[in-house]
């Protein structure tokens, strides 16, 4: 018996959190459904090195995306630690409105700084996020991360511990 065949076919794809849209290649639209994309936003964040990673979701013949991952590429984070510089990270997974997040911080002082200074901006910043994140959700977090919101307020309250050159959030994303 012969099989008949099937043709793919390009189906729209509405990315609300960054305004856009975009085509994939699928056999039926249903098949899209739960499949991830990446989509990168250097040019769209002006030379900053990002990418976003969305969760697709088919409803009424309409394929949506929602973000749950926003990464700085490590080329980037690379560029912005330079000599004579400390870093601090961390990575921590805190509540917030619909679901949990792991937010990992990116702060770069601008000379070398004690160990005491860099466990102070640390906790400074998981308490200042861990609040932030509790109040919103998910993709309010991911709007305001990319509208660059939430960096310049804890920048402005880690400045009174010691002042930073760059204060970045270098992952979020939504965990199960």
């Amino acid at each position: 018996m012969a099989q008949s065949k099937r043709k793919k076919r390009m189906f729209n794809v509405i990315l609300p959190l960054i305004k856009k849209q975009t085509q994939l290649v699928g056999y039926e639209i249903e098949d899209l459904n739960g499949r991830s994309i990446s989509y990168d936003l250097t040019r769209m964040l002006k030379g900053k090195g990002a990418l976003i990673r969305f969760y697709l979701t088919v409803k009424d013949d309409i394929g949506t995306a929602t973000a749950n991952q926003f990464e700085l590429m490590p080329y980037h984070t690379k560029r912005m630690v330079k000599k004579g510089t400390d870093y601090v990270e961390d990575s921590f997974v805190t509540k917030c409105k619909d679901t949990n997040v792991r937010i990992k911080p990116l702060l770069v002082t601008r000379r070398k700084v004690s160990r005491a200074v860099k466990k102070a901006l640390r906790d400074k910043a998981r308490e200042e996020l861990s609040i932030w994140a509790a109040s919103k959700d998910s993709q309010e977090l991911f709007e305001e991360i990319l509208r660059n919101k939430i960096q310049k307020e804890l920048s402005l309250k880690l400045k009174k511990i010691y002042p930073l050159s760059l204060c970045d959030i270098r992952m979020l994303e939504t965990t199960k």
